[in-house]
């Protein structure tokens, strides 16, 4: 799909103002202070202070910025450019450093030059590229040399699924481009945007063997069976923070998540 990123990009375009007044992402409390960080992530993560970091795929920067409060110097990417405005917005209103750039992950090469000590990226990302050779190799040359790439997404058996739960859609295996349209979004069902979008599923194997490929070394992978975003339909929370599909319980994985070393 020649014309995947135009599409994309008027599809994020139109979800910045909306997800901005959304509980979804609590914009308020996180000026305030509020972490949008999740345990999943920030078990791998560790101790950032005085790290840089690369975070991919930022959106408004919530990430980029709740790193940057833990010590890190971040830099934040994405493809939106109302979403990099507002991030750099909310970066100025939070009084952190953090810096942010409009790109698409595969041309990220050719407009920044720094190294980084960690390449992180989190939930709902992947899906929005259709290569992840090239998408690795982005991530092996931002790296330096025993940097680590920490990664938390998604489950891909998630998205098999109709947007019900209710039977098996989609091809697990990254078979053809998806594209389809979609009223309102993840973080507010009501919003009164209609979006069109290209999207490809990721299989965990495409996305574990291209890593290798770039001599990237598995340290942590991990499996959770519950997602840290009540951001599919009919979801229930079951713990505090913590959500599931009712009728598959705690029987799927919602979410995975992995540490690697470059080598």
């Amino acid at each position: 799909m020649e014309n995947y990123l135009e599409i994309n990009k008027k599809s994020w375009n139109a979800k910045v103002e909306p997800h901005l007044k959304s509980d979804f992402y609590f914009v308020d409390e996180f000026l305030k202070g509020r972490t949008s960080l999740n345990s999943i992530e920030l078990d791998l993560l560790g101790d950032i202070k005085g790290k840089s970091i690369l975070h991919l795929q930022c959106h408004f920067g919530q990430d980029s910025i709740s790193l940057s409060r833990m010590g890190a110097k971040v830099t934040g990417i994405d493809l939106s450019d109302k979403a990099i405005d507002t991030a750099r917005d909310l970066a100025r209103q939070c009084e952190t450093d953090t810096e942010f750039i409009c790109s698409d992950v595969y041309n990220l090469p050719d407009i920044l030059e720094q190294k980084f000590d960690i390449v992180y990226t989190s939930y709902g990302t992947i899906g929005w590229l259709p290569d992840l050779e090239k998408w690795a190799g982005v991530i092996d040359h931002f790296l330096k040399p025993g940097g680590k790439f920490i990664m938390a997404e998604f489950h891909p058996v998630v998205w098999m699924f109709d947007d019900d739960f209710t039977k098996v859609v989609y091809h697990y295996f990254n078979e053809k481009p998806i594209v389809e349209t979609y009223e309102g979004t993840y973080a507010d069902q009501s919003a009164p945007i209609v979006q069109e979008y290209i999207m490809w599923n990721h299989s965990l194997s495409e996305v574990l063997n291209n890593l290798i490929k770039k001599d990237l070394q598995l340290n942590t992978f991990r499996e959770f069976d519950w997602s840290p975003y009540a951001c599919f339909r009919h979801v229930e929370e079951f713990e505090k923070g913590k959500w599931r599909i009712p009728q598959f319980g705690n029987k799927i994985p919602l979410v995975f998540a992995l540490a690697a070393e470059k080598k």
